[in-house]
């Protein structure tokens, strides 16, 4: 066996498995177990007898983490308050159609929607209508029958409303959305970004009980708007801001004497209004944030 050049084959595939398993896990740090996990299965395996190595990471990544999301949901039932995807920063070297292309299945919004649906709908619905793989491979990576596949496929597209969740705000629209936030939060007016938010906005906030957070989302633009002017005006005031790319879009990350202690997202509809602002303050995925940014496909 040519170890070389099938430890190079595998570090070829790492950012497409690093990214279908982000997707399936919604956590950075479970992905990297499961990319690992796969890792160390190829290494012990005979790999001159496989046919199509792509194939059989893809397959191996997957069962990985359909395994590691049954225990991952068992704990989130636990969680405390509002439970929201780990954030994570892309490697900066993506051309502007990669990075729209990326970011409409990376946003938290999308991430939470894939939350909705089975662990096979999940996984079946990624390989297929994210990474393109016809419904064979997907058979094979889930050793499910073709057309259970498709009925897997179908269901999870109904769930989570076609397009409509993948949709990406013009950067100048992040930018001006962003400029807003920050005003009103530096302020307290919030006028500017009164009308760039959906009639249904929803505000949210991860703490995981180890980090002060709301612990129900705030919903409706009244009721966010008052909320950024009277809690986030008060607690945000002194903190240090960092534009960054979160999950794909623009966002933001806080600092406090040097330490970060939150990241902020947003989501937008059609018509480029927000829709939700997603504050992450567990301090255990707030670790994982890598400044040089991560890269996967």
């Amino acid at each position: 066996m040519d170890d070389t050049h099938d430890m190079a084959l595998f570090e070829r595939q790492r950012p497409f498995l690093l990214g279908l398993a982000y997707r399936i896990l919604g956590s950075h740090a479970d992905a990297e177990d499961a990319v690992q996990d796969t890792f160390l299965k190829w290494r012990g395996t005979d790999r001159a007898a496989i046919a199509n190595p792509a194939a059989w990471l893809t397959t191996a990544c997957t069962r990985r983490c359909l395994n590691l999301l049954s225990s991952a949901q068992r704990v989130r039932t636990d969680y405390v308050g509002v439970w929201l995807p780990e954030p994570i920063q892309l490697a900066s070297d993506e051309t502007p159609e990669d990075a729209v292309a990326l970011a409409s299945s990376l946003s938290t919004a999308f991430l939470l929607l894939l939350e909705r649906l089975t662990p096979k709908e999940r996984a079946a619905y990624l390989l297929h209508d994210i990474f393109d793989l016809d419904y064979d491979a997907v058979a094979a990576a889930l050793g499910m029958q073709e057309a259970a596949c498709r009925k897997l496929v179908s269901r999870a597209r109904a769930s989570v409303g076609e397009e409509k969740p993948r949709h990406v705000a013009p950067r100048a629209r992040q930018e001006r959305l962003l400029a807003a936030f920050q005003h009103a939060v530096a302020t307290g007016d919030t006028s500017a970004l009164a009308t760039l938010l959906s009639d249904d906005i929803v505000l949210a906030a991860d703490g995981g009980g180890k980090a002060a957070a709301i612990g129900q989302p705030v919903s409706g633009r009244a009721e966010v708007l008052a909320f950024v002017a009277a809690r986030l005006t008060q607690w945000w005031r002194t903190y240090e801001w960092r534009i960054a790319p979160i999950n794909g879009l623009l966002g933001v990350l806080l600092f406090e004497n040097g330490r970060l202690i939150a990241a902020v997202s947003f989501s937008c509809d059609a018509q480029d209004r927000a829709t939700g602002i997603y504050i992450v303050r567990n301090p255990d995925k707030l670790a994982l944030i890598r400044e040089t940014g991560t890269r996967l496909s």
